[in-house]
């Protein structure tokens, strides 16, 4: 089960509410196990030989991979930390170890720097504070850098993409300089509405390319790296290096196949409700969206409580009412005395109207402790 009686209890309600809002109702063990036989009638290469260090089915994946990002090859990772390690490890071998990369980027924040600790680059950070850096920030870096690295959208500053002429000059800025650009795309396969291109268009002046198999798709685990074929055949060298040439990884890369044929056509309609669903939630208050309107199908709302309070809301709302808002809040600062919660609209959210989404948070809000309201 979950490590702490918090999540285990927060586990239990989400499974048993009628209607969730953010992200999808839990399963079990034998639940994820009969949704992976499903498959079985599925469209997928079940008949050849299982996998073995990275061939058959994973194969599949990588190449489908590049084709919908429209690069000439791609290399599968069991974690997208060692993705990225081994992304960036392979630039600096032909360009050097230093790279530019956001104070919020996920390396620095969510991978206990390991890209300084085991593979010896060191960072340049590129812009101060929760928004993505410029052409002309990077232009006044008074340290040089070998590497630029993007990542779309920046997670911890609200899933925040740039604009399409934004993009283009950060491009513009390291092809000038001769710099390779690794995009820290994670959630990139949600990120084409807001930038108005396609998948293609948006990576094809990036050296390299990390997708997430599961924060979007809804893959067990598992990411890829897309590039050109010598980059990912070198790539694959620090994969081994890093220990990801795994015996078998079949069961996560069919999760991560059958995610692109499931949730990769849905995410546009996922990102358009985004906006309704935050804009009814904007309506409570105090209440803050971040950013205002969402840029993806993901983004954080603020609001004035102890995260404590709003924590013990959602449980007795999940358990006494069927209906599950949130999943867990934080207090991360930089508003003294408010909680932040990540909201992610994916299938289950389609079914709510706006004025549902503002009855159930009038409803979530009336669980607080009195003082509080």
């Amino acid at each position: 089960m979950n490590d702490t009686p918090v999540q285990d209890r927060r586990f239990t309600a989400r499974r048993r509410a009628d209607r969730l809002l953010s992200g999808g109702r839990p399963q079990t063990v034998r639940e994820s196990l009969a949704e992976l036989a499903a498959l079985a009638d599925g469209p997928y290469p079940l008949d050849e030989p299982t996998d073995l260090y990275g061939n058959g089915i994973v194969r599949t994946l990588e190449r489908r991979t590049a084709e919908l990002l429209g690069k000439p090859d791609a290399a599968y990772f069991p974690t997208g930390t060692m993705a990225q390690q081994a992304a960036l490890k392979t630039w600096a071998d032909t360009h050097g170890p230093v790279v530019a990369m956001h104070p919020l980027a996920h390396p620095e924040v969510h991978e206990r720097r390991a890209h300084q600790v085991l593979s010896g680059l060191r960072s340049v950070p590129q812009a101060t504070g929760p928004q993505q850096p410029s052409a002309a920030q990077l232009a006044a870096l008074d340290e040089p850098f070998d590497v630029l690295m993007l990542e779309l959208p920046l997670r911890d500053a609200g899933f925040l993409l740039p604009s399409w002429e934004e993009l283009t000059a950060l491009y513009d800025f390291a092809a000038d300089r001769g710099l390779p650009v690794h995009l820290d795309g994670a959630r990139l396969w949600e990120s084409a509405p807001h930038l108005g291109r396609s998948l293609p268009e948006i990576c094809a002046r990036a050296g390299s390319v990390y997708v997430s198999c599961y924060k979007s798709l809804g893959g067990h685990s598992g990411a890829l790296v897309a590039g050109e074929e010598e980059f990912v055949r070198r790539i694959k060298v620090w994969r081994h290096r890093y220990g990801g040439k795994l015996w078998q990884q079949w069961p996560a890369v069919l999760s991560a196949l059958a995610g692109l044929d499931r949730e990769l056509p849905r995410l546009p309609a996922y990102v358009a409700h985004a906006k309704v669903v935050a804009a009814a939630l904007a309506e409570a208050p105090g209440a803050r969206i971040n950013p205002e309107p969402p840029h993806t199908h993901q983004f954080q709302l603020w609001l004035p409580h102890p995260a404590e309070q709003l924590i013990e809301a959602g449980h007795r709302q999940a358990e006494e009412q069927g209906v599950s808002l949130f999943g867990g809040w934080w207090e991360p600062g930089p508003q003294p005395g408010a909680a932040m919660t990540e909201v992610t609209v994916a299938a289950a959210a389609l079914e709510w109207s706006a004025k549902e989404v503002s009855g159930a948070m009038a409803d979530f809000l009336a669980l607080l402790p009195p003082a509080a309201r």
